[in-house]
Formats: structure tokens, C-alpha cells, sequence
């Protein structure tokens, strides 16, 4: 197996840069809640040992397991389902609780769809536009992300969605089905809002009730609050913060006035405690993440390495984005965590488990393959 291997390849700059962001989020989750680091801690440990294993492992290889990633995927998302099994917090039953081992199933479904698609995408890539194969895959498609809309799960349903459509056009889908698909969107967005607005809504209770506070925090204050404070948290830290685990009265983290202050907002405790050079660095890293992955697809031997690469760094990206978005006011208010910088073990190790296979991706890099393919014929 590892004859097949360039380990001069290997994309350490990947690997540091995944670390230190998760280090720095360790750092920021000691400071919003004591509590949680060490967990965290052992989250990365675990996470770095499950990296390092996945990216000695011939991706190609495991990709014959597709349907079983497709499946356990899918099998994860219907444990939520399950009495007994399921845990419920703010109306929604995201988690699943086997002993004392508690996990959010939606986190592993992600990577796993991602492994699923780069295999079966690169098989159907020139039946993809069919009209038969094009229903095979929207059906599919449809299954994880209905699953994800019943637990409900809008956030995550979202950013699965942005991954699987950006596989897809990366795969070739045809243009015109994009451009369908997104005009789609953008007037479902406007209904939605529409009627948010003047007929209470479309989506789930506490669903419209965000939207709406999101559109008018003034006749919403109990709802917007949550933004509005993690705002004001933000702007509070100028440009270089207030310090960590800082003890400051005026402080809005110590005033517990940011809800969910070591996962979902924790870019907020970033602003507030170190500052816009803070943010700036954590948003940096995050690129970088995304864009090392994107230059290890440019590299691949296959399509499906590609698409492996593809679809962690849209994985990465979509995630960061909504929550940075949401820290800022700028979209509704949805639970979606920080990717290696939030607390979560399950949304840790299964974003080091996808990073593990970017990684195996770079070391069996197209110019060597090619390079084989060319012997080999010269010896014919």
C-alpha cells in the first residue's frame, strides 16, 4: 500500500493549521467556561490519532465501503428517532445517548455523505445530466437532508445542502439545473421572509420566531437579544480585546449575557476577549484550512480525491460562514458550531476523521500516477 505513497507530499501545512485553530479554540472555551477544556483537549488528542490513522489508509480503497458510509449516515440520523436513544434540548432532538457516551449524529452524517458522493459522483459523472440518473441522485440526496429537516436541524440542513450542491457542480452538473436550483432558493428565501413577516411564518415555531427577530429586533427584544448582545459583545473588544478569563464588571461574557458562550457564539467570547486582531486570526486560519484543501484537490489523482477535498473544504467554509454570520447579525439565529474552534467532541473528531482522508488524498498526488501510467505503457 504505501509504495503508492509520496509522504514528501504530505500536507503538514494542512495538519498546523488544523491544529492551531483548534488549540486557539482551546484556549477561548478555557476562558468562556472552564469547564469544558480539558474535554476539549482530550477531543483533539482523539481527533489528531483518528487524522493521522484515516491518512495512512488508501482513500480509494475505503471508498469501496460507499454504501456502508451511506448507510451508517443515514442509520445515525434515524437513532434521534428512537426513544430511549434520543435527547431533546431547545426543541429539538439533535443528540443521542448510548450509556454515558452522548453524540450528535448530523456532525458524522456530513463526512460521511462527503465520502459517499465523491465515490458515487465520480462513477455516474457522465450520466450525472440524465434525466433518470439526475432523480437517482436528487433521491439520494433528499434522504440525509430530510432526516436532518425532521430532527429539526435548519442550520445543518443548510450547510449539508451547500456541500452535496457544491459537489455536484463541481462534478459537472449542468448549468442549467444550477441556475435553476439557485433561483429556486433565492424565492424561496424571499417567501419565507414573506410570510415571516405578515402570516407568522412557514417553518417551526422557534424557527419563525428567530427570523422575525432577526428582521425586527425592536418588536422581537426577547428573541434578539441573544444577537444583539453577542453584537454589542463583539464590538466591546475593539482591537485588541479585553484579555482572556478576564474578570472585567463590564465584560458581556461574565455578565452571561452570551447564550451558548463555549459552542454556538463563541466567536463572540473571541471578539470581546481578544479583540478584532483575534477574529481576524481565527477567520485566517479558518481560510487557510479551506483553501489547503482546495489546493490538495488540484492535485488528486482521481475525481474522487477531488471531490474528498471539495467536499471537506465546502464542509469547513459553509459551517464557518453561517455561524460567523449569525455572531454578526448578519443571518437569523441557528444553533451551528464553529468548525475546530466550538466545543463538541463529535463535531471535533469527525472533522479531524474527514481532514485524515484530504490528507491521504495528498500523498498519492496526480503527476506520480501519471508518471506510472506512462512507464507502464512505454514497457508495452
Amino acid at each position: 500500500m504505501f509504495r503508492n505513497y509520496r509522504f514528501k507530499n504530505y500536507n503538514f501545512r494542512l495538519v498546523v493549521f488544523v491544529v492551531a485553530l483548534t488549540i486557539y479554540g482551546i484556549i477561548i472555551i478555557g476562558s468562556a467556561n472552564k469547564d469544558y477544556q480539558n474535554k476539549q483537549i482530550i477531543g483533539m488528542i482523539l481527533g489528531i490519532i483518528v487524522m493521522v490513522a484515516f491518512s495512512m489508509i488508501d482513500y480509494s480503497a475505503l471508498l469501496s465501503l460507499h454504501w456502508i458510509f451511506y448507510l451508517a449516515g443515514c442509520g445515525a440520523l434515524l437513532m434521534v428517532f428512537i426513544p430511549g436513544l434520543s435527547h431533546s434540548s431547545k426543541g429539538a432532538t439533535r443528540w443521542v445517548r448510548l450509556g454515558g457516551f452522548q453524540f450528535q449524529p448530523s456532525e458524522l452524517a456530513k463526512v460521511l455523505v462527503v465520502l459517499f458522493l465523491a465515490w458515487y459522483l465520480m462513477k455516474y459523472q457522465e450520466d450525472l445530466n440524465k434525466p433518470k440518473r439526475f432523480l437517482m441522485t436528487v433521491v439520494i440526496c433528499m434522504i440525509p437532508l430530510g432526516l436532518i429537516v425532521l430532527e429539526p436541524d435548519l442550520s445543518t440542513t443548510v450547510v449539508t445542502f451547500c456541500i452535496i450542491f457544491t459537489m455536484l457542480f463541481y462534478a459537472g452538473l449542468s448549468k442549467k439545473v444550477v441556475g435553476a436550483v439557485v433561483g429556486l432558493i433565492a424565492a424561496g428565501v424571499f417567501g419565507v421572509i414573506l410570510l415571516t413577516l405578515h402570516s407568522g411564518g412557514v417553518l417551526q415555531g422557534y424557527q419563525n420566531d428567530r427570523i422575525a427577530a432577526w428582521l425586527e429586533p425592536d418588536k422581537f427584544p426577547s428573541e434578539a437579544m441573544q444577537q444583539q448582545n453577542s453584537i454589542m459583545a463583539i464590538g466591546s473588544g475593539e482591537l485588541f480585546g479585553k484579555g482572556l478569563a478576564n474578570n472585567g464588571a463590564n465584560s458581556v461574557k461574565n455578565g452571561n449575557y452570551i447564550p451558548e458562550p463555549h459552542t454556538d457564539f463563541i466567536f463572540a467570547v473571541t471578539g470581546e476577549e481578544t479583540g478584532f486582531l483575534g477574529t481576524l486570526l481565527m477567520i485566517v486560519l479558518l481560510f487557510a484550512i479551506v483553501f489547503e484543501c482546495l489546493r490538495t484537490a488540484k492535485k488528486a489523482k482521481d475525481l474522487a480525491g477531488q471531490l474528498i477535498c471539495i467536499g471537506m473544504a465546502s464542509l469547513v467554509g459553509f459551517q464557518a460562514f453561517v455561524n460567523i454570520c449569525v455572531v454578526t447579525g448578519l443571518m437569523p439565529n441557528t444553533g451551528l458550531t464553529l468548525p475546530f474552534v466550538s466545543y463538541g467532541l463529535t463535531s471535533l473528531v469527525t472533522l479531524y476523521f474527514g481532514i485524515g482522508f484530504v490528507l491521504n488524498v495528498s500523498i498519492q498526488s496526480k503527476k506520480f500516477y501519471a508518471d506510472e501510467r506512462n512507464f507502464t505503457f512505454d514497457l508495452s
